[in-house]
C-alpha cells in the first residue's frame, strides 16, 4: 500500500512591538525551544513599533506547542500577535519574477495604483516596501516603492514592461521594471 505524501504545514506569525530586538529574539528562541525551524522572517520598523513576519516550520506536535505558545508571549511581552496555520508555497517553475522600482513626489494614490496595475495584469505581487522621505533641496515628500512580482508563464515581457513604463509616465512616477536577480552577500 503506497501512502500519499504528507503536506508540509506551517506557521505563519506576524507580531506588533516597540522593541525589535526583543520582538525577535523573543520569537526566535521560542521557536527553537519547541523545535520549529524559522523558514523565513521579515522585520520592518513603522513609527515608534516593528512588525515581524516569520514562517515556521516543524513536526505536527511542535507546531501545535507553538501555537499555543504564542499568546502566552503575547501576554507576558506586550505584543500584538496573529498566527495562522498555512501550506508551502508551490513551486511555479515557469514564473517569471521582476522588480519594479518606483520613486515620486508622494501621493496618497499612489501604492494603490500601483498594486491596481499589477492586478488588471494579472501578475502576482511576491512582496512590496515602501518608504518616505524629505528631499534634500525642497524639503517635499517623496516615494520611494519596490514591488517583487511574479510574472505568468506566457507574459510578453517586452509588451508589459512598455505598459509599466506609459502608467508611470502618466502619474508622474519615476519608474523602472527589470528581471529580479538575487543579492549576492
Amino acid at each position: 500500500m503506497v501512502t500519499p505524501p504528507v503536506r508540509e504545514q506551517f506557521l505563519v506569525i506576524s507580531a506588533l512591538g516597540p522593541n525589535p530586538m526583543e520582538l525577535a529574539t523573543v520569537l526566535s528562541r521560542t521557536c527553537a525551544e519547541h523545535r520549529c525551524a524559522v523558514d523565513s522572517t521579515r522585520l520592518t520598523r513603522h513609527g515608534e513599533y516593528s512588525a515581524l513576519v516569520l514562517q515556521v516550520s516543524g513536526s505536527w506536535d511542535a507546531l501545535a506547542r507553538m501555537e499555543s505558545a504564542v499568546p502566552v508571549l503575547a501576554k507576558k511581552h506586550g505584543l500584538r500577535t496573529s498566527v495562522i496555520r498555512s501550506a508551502g508555497v508551490e513551486h511555479r517553475p515557469q514564473s517569471l519574477p521582476y522588480v519594479a522600482y518606483v520613486s515620486a513626489v508622494y501621493r496618497p494614490d499612489i501604492i494603490s495604483e500601483l498594486c491596481q496595475f499589477f492586478y488588471d495584469h494579472q501578475v502576482e505581487l511576491e512582496s512590496i516596501t515602501s518608504d518616505t522621505y524629505l528631499a534634500p533641496q525642497t524639503g517635499g515628500t517623496m516615494l520611494n516603492a519596490t514591488l517583487t512580482v511574479i510574472l505568468p508563464p506566457n507574459t510578453q515581457i517586452s509588451w508589459l514592461r512598455d505598459q509599466f513604463l506609459d502608467f508611470a509616465d502618466a502619474l508622474n512616477l519615476d519608474a523602472l521594471i527589470e528581471p529580479w536577480r538575487p543579492q549576492t552577500p
